[in-house]
């Protein structure tokens, strides 16, 4: 059987036909969870690291979101290699995901303009240590053109101290 229509069947605003008609807080839970599959999806394996981002907390409030993670740890093949190479993937990850994980909140989220963004590591006595934060908004790309990872995160609004190529606990 056969459908053939001269319209489009749920209107012609076909990208939002699920959400026609629901509350605002059904579109914010939709949006979220657009959020939070994207996460699992894109930052379950990343380029320096097999271990998945751990998602710690997500807030949406009516104009901005904050977004608490878990930085990935050095992979475990790369335990055989130089610690300041390994200590050096593991910061270049950790600028990646942060970076990507900024893109993915501001695609998922259309409502939101500003976003807090607070990534946290592990310690050795498993405590969690903020290492790095900041507050990015939707609309500066300024940080295009830019090659470096380190250059482009400060340029986006994160904020971290690197000593040595490490980075260190930031006070909160």
């Amino acid at each position: 059987m056969s459908y053939n229509f001269d319209f489009p069947p749920f209107g012609s605003d076909q990208d939002e036909w699920s959400l026609k008609g629901r509350p605002r807080l059904a579109k914010q839970l939709f949006h979220a969870g657009q959020f939070i599959r994207g996460l699992g999806f894109q930052m379950r394996f990343g380029e320096l690291s097999r271990a998945p981002l751990r998602l710690l907390r997500l807030q949406i409030l009516p104009n901005s979101v904050e977004c608490d993670w878990l930085a990935r740890p050095a992979d475990s093949w790369d335990m055989d290699i130089k610690p300041d190479v390994q200590q050096r993937h593991v910061l270049l990850q950790t600028l990646r995901d942060a970076i990507n994980v900024r893109e993915l909140l501001f695609e998922s989220l259309p409502n939101v303009n500003t976003a807090g963004i607070h990534v946290y590591r592990e310690s050795p006595d498993y405590e969690q240590e903020l290492i790095i934060k900041g507050y990015v908004q939707r609309n500066d790309n300024s940080s295009r053109n830019l090659h470096s990872l380190v250059m482009r995160a400060q340029v986006l609004g994160l904020s971290f101290n690197l000593q040595e190529g490490i980075l260190c606990k930031i006070s909160t």
